[in-house]
Formats: C-alpha cells, sequence, structure tokens
C-alpha cells in the first residue's frame, strides 16, 4: 500500500509537470506570437529581439506573478480554514480581500504617488487594509463564553465584504476616470502587476512566510481539531491564532496588491489538497500550494486567450468555477 509520504510527493511532481505544461502553452499564446519551436534557442540567448520582448518583458513575468499569487491565496486559505475549522473560510470570502481591496482604492484615489515607491508600498497598504478588515471580523466573530465560532466568523466575513463593496462604490462614484477604470479591473480579479517589479514586491512576503506555516504545521495540525485539545497539550491558544491570522492576512494582500481581488483559489486548493492527501498540514501545504499556483494560473491563461482584445479577467475565470463548488461545500457542511 502506497504510504501518504510517498503519495504526497507523486502528486506533487504530477502537479509540478502540469504547472510547467501550462506555463509552456501560457508562453505560446497571445496577441504576440512566441512559436514553441523558438521557445528554447530564445531562452538561451539566441531570438530575435521581438522574441526575447515578448518572452522576457511580457509572458514570463505575469505567469510568475500569477503563480506566486495563486500559491499565496491557497496557502492563506489553508491557514484561515484550519484556524477557523471551516471548510468554507476564504480570504476572499470571509472579507479580507475586500479590506485590501478599500485600502488600495484610498491609496491610489487620495495619496500622491510615486512611480518607483507605488510598487513596492502596495503589498504593504493592501496588507494594512486586510489586517484593519481582519480585526474588526475576528473581534465581531468572537465570543467570551465559546471562543471564535466558525459560522459566526464566516457570516461576518461575508457582512464585511458587501458592506466594503458598497463603501468602494460611494468611493469612486466622484473619482477621475482612469482610476475607476483601474480599480474597476482590481475588483473583477484582473492580473494587472506584469512586470519584474511587481515579482520583486511580492516575492519576499512569500519566502519569509511560506517557510514559517511548514514551520508552524504541527500546530496547525493541532488548532484544527479543537480548543480543548489544543489547550490541554499546552498549547497558547489565542497566541497562535493570531500570529497564523497575521501570517494568512500578509499572503492574502501580497497577493492581491498585484492581482485584484480573486477569490475563492484559497477556498479549493486547500480543501482539494486534503481530499487527496489527508488534513494533515505537512502533507497537505506543498500540495496546497502548487494546486493554488496551477489553478490560477490556468484560469489566466483561458482568460486572456479566450476573448479578444483583452480577455477575461483571472478573477471572474476562478469564480465561474469557485462559485459552484462554495455551493456544493455550503450544502456538504
Amino acid at each position: 500500500m502506497m504510504t501518504a509520504k510517498r503519495k504526497q510527493r507523486i502528486l506533487f511532481v504530477i502537479l509540478l509537470t502540469l504547472t510547467l505544461i501550462t506555463i509552456i502553452i501560457g508562453i505560446g499564446l497571445g496577441p504576440a506570437s512566441l512559436s514553441y519551436d523558438r521557445l528554447i534557442p530564445t531562452i538561451l540567448g539566441n531570438g530575435t529581439f521581438k522574441e526575447e520582448f515578448v518572452l522576457f518583458s511580457i509572458r514570463l513575468p505575469r505567469i510568475i506573478i500569477t503563480l506566486l499569487a495563486g500559491m499565496a491565496l491557497a496557502l492563506s486559505g489553508l491557514i484561515l480554514q484550519s484556524l477557523t475549522r471551516n471548510d468554507l473560510a476564504d480570504p476572499g470570502i470571509i472579507g479580507i480581500n475586500a479590506g485590501s481591496g478599500i485600502a488600495i482604492s484610498i491609496f491610489f484615489l487620495y495619496f500622491p504617488i510615486q512611480a518607483d515607491t507605488f510598487i513596492y508600498a502596495l503589498p504593504i497598504v493592501a496588507f494594512l487594509g486586510a489586517l484593519v478588515t481582519a480585526c474588526l471580523i475576528y473581534f465581531f466573530a468572537y465570543d467570551k463564553e465559546t471562543g471564535l465560532q466558525p459560522a459566526r466568523l464566516t457570516l461576518t466575513g461575508v457582512g464585511f465584504s458587501f458592506a466594503i463593496a458598497g463603501l468602494m462604490i460611494v468611493l469612486i462614484s466622484s473619482a477621475d476616470r482612469a482610476k475607476v477604470d483601474f480599480i474597476a479591473k482590481w475588483i473583477a480579479g484582473n492580473i494587472w502587476g506584469d512586470d519584474w517589479l511587481f515579482v520583486l514586491a511580492i516575492l519576499p512576503w512569500l519566502a519569509i512566510l511560506i517557510p514559517y506555516i511548514i514551520y508552524k504545521a504541527n500546530r496547525l495540525n493541532i488548532l484544527a481539531l479543537s480548543e480543548s485539545v489544543a489547550v490541554g497539550l499546552g498549547i497558547a491558544l489565542e497566541k497562535e491564532r493570531r500570529t497564523l491570522l497575521l501570517a494568512a492576512v500578509a499572503l492574502s494582500a501580497s497577493a492581491v496588491s498585484v492581482t485584484g481581488g480573486i477569490a475563492f483559489i484559497g477556498l479549493m486548493a486547500p480543501h482539494i489538497a486534503k481530499a487527496l492527501v489527508g488534513p494533515r498540514h505537512q502533507l497537505c501545504i506543498p500540495i496546497t500550494i502548487m494546486l493554488g499556483g496551477l489553478l490560477l494560473l490556468v484560469a489566466d491563461t483561458i482568460g486572456r486567450n479566450i476573448v479578444d482584445p483583452n480577455g477575461i479577467p483571472a478573477g471572474i475565470m476562478v469564480s465561474l468555477i469557485g462559485a459552484p463548488y462554495f455551493m456544493y461545500l455550503l450544502f456538504k457542511e
């Protein structure tokens, strides 16, 4: 019988292979053509100026950003599901992404923006907005007698998400047309960060937080069981919850700051990973990360090529798949 660890390794290799295949397909698709037989020569520096420009300045940055953002959203969703013991938890569904969105909107509309610092400031601004929203959701969902209630947290988050969406409409109703267009694309989940600078803006967050969450995998296993078990094992319950919630917020904020408001990746990827390798976090964290990157990459590859000239935003493509999946989980729960 195949061990869980061996099964995880095989699945990881399969997902890595599928990701590489999707990257290769994505590189060759689009208005500016780059034939597949010219891919290797171009990577090795033997392509024409046009081929190198299309590959290194247009396609690869967007692909890498999409991949990293999908990984961050998936891992954020896994943390939230473990903390709340609720398979329906997702940074997009429970309002954390909306918190990032309102902060980015205010920053974009009302603060003087310097082009050289704008890209690096966005993840920080998104993080602060998401953090304030997460704290408010936590406050309203927490009960002194029974602790953090998963159902209440989900409903509170959905309520905050709708309230913030209404506030964003008020904010942009009198704004400049160009800025309104940007915010509208952000809300739709359009992958707008398509330059190497955006890769540098999001990469440090993942480089720090992914190893940290892997290190905390056993804590997540315990927190996913019950409060009484966690306390009995000597876990500082509220401290662990807060630090892990902070990590989930940071992962989500870093992703949506360059991809826009994308939901359901954090819902689907962890749930599929647990179905494949089980709920033990040492096994499902790597699979969740790979699934998240692959799902968003496939959604963006299909979306940007399915309709001319601008395609369909990745957030909408993910929602077309994620909304029915959410309903399935809702009825199952």
